[in-house]
């Protein structure tokens, strides 16, 4: 019981360093160090992905592998890649424009946009209590978007696409990949989609950041540290998935929404700490709503679904 109390202790923090410490990493980059490619950000953050999951289902074993049985569920995974693509590198160029704390309570509206794209695909319904708990969740971004110092609109606007591909990759998983034998876990659903990720990134990072590559060798050879800050934020990217994985395997998913809640606002008072952006209280007052929208919204799915 010790030990597994303490392996599970173990999985949380490093999962809250991970989750937090690329989130951080991104900003740094892309605001204050100059960095200003999110496309490739993306790629780099998807080849790690590839090649750590590789090592760790097909050579490691640390999570059995599920492999892929037809075409017709590879173009399922393909869409699903391209989709999750799309998310991840809204996020990332959203972060070369808002705070942290910004783009963290608009992510906090995954939740309403899940039961949207939810209810618009496959008609499913929630009880009229869940639908009431995503008001908050809504009316909290509204408020800290007109109290945020430093709002930028393409940045929200990304920030908000991102958000909104998130759940689209969620419902649609749900809706593709039904059958028992179709069905993968999170980490090798990661193993596949990241190739494809790839090979979609680059050669959209070709055509619209085509100097990508001169400034990071410029880079490099004026700040050895830059090439170690890439690694270190791409490994961040493969293991904030895989703690994502593990913490749910070995607790559960209200643990898992309970800690992410919580991981939110860590993320927003170490940033705030750190790059010392300027915050409201309309602001704060608005990610706090939305947070506690989130919190309702799953303690009301939880019980009346």
């Amino acid at each position: 019981m010790g030990r597994s109390f303490i392996f599970i202790a173990f999985l949380i923090v490093f999962w809250y360093i991970s989750n937090i410490g690329v989130l951080l990493l991104n900003k740094y980059l892309l605001s204050n160090y100059g960095f200003s490619y999110p496309i490739f950000l993306t790629m780099c953050h998807m080849t790690a992905c590839a090649s750590f999951s590789y090592v760790s289902i097909v050579l490691m074993k640390i999570v059995p592998l599920q492999t892929i049985k037809s075409w017709h569920q590879f173009t399922k995974i393909a869409a699903l890649g391209v989709v999750f693509c799309g998310s991840v590198v809204g996020g990332n160029v959203s972060l070369k424009y808002l705070a942290v704390s910004f783009n963290q309570a608009v992510g906090a509206t995954t939740p309403f946009f899940t039961a949207l794209f939810a209810y618009l695909m496959t008609f499913k319904r929630e009880a009229w209590v869940t639908y009431a708990a995503l008001v908050p969740v809504v009316a909290g971004v509204i408020i800290a978007s007109g109290g945020e110092p430093s709002f930028h609109l393409f940045g929200f606007i990304m920030c908000i696409s991102a958000t909104a591909a998130r759940a689209f990759k969620s419902v649609l998983q749900g809706i593709l990949l039904t059958s028992e034998g179709e069905k993968l876990n999170s980490m090798n659903l990661l193993l596949y989609m990241s190739p494809v990720a790839v090979l979609v990134l680059l050669p959209i990072t070709l055509i619209m950041e085509p100097d990508v590559l001169h400034i990071s060798l410029s880079l490099v050879k004026t700040d050895k540290l830059m090439l170690f800050l890439l690694f270190v934020n791409s490994a961040m990217a493969y293991s904030a998935n895989l703690c994502n994985f593990l913490v749910t395997k070995h607790t559960s998913a209200l643990t898992l929404q309970v800690l992410g809640n919580a991981k939110g606002a860590v993320a927003v008072v170490i940033s705030i700490l750190l790059f010392q952006n300027p915050i409201s209280f309309i602001g704060m007052a608005g990610y706090s709503l939305t947070v506690l929208g989130v919190a309702l919204y799953g303690e009301t799915k939880r019980r009346y679904s």
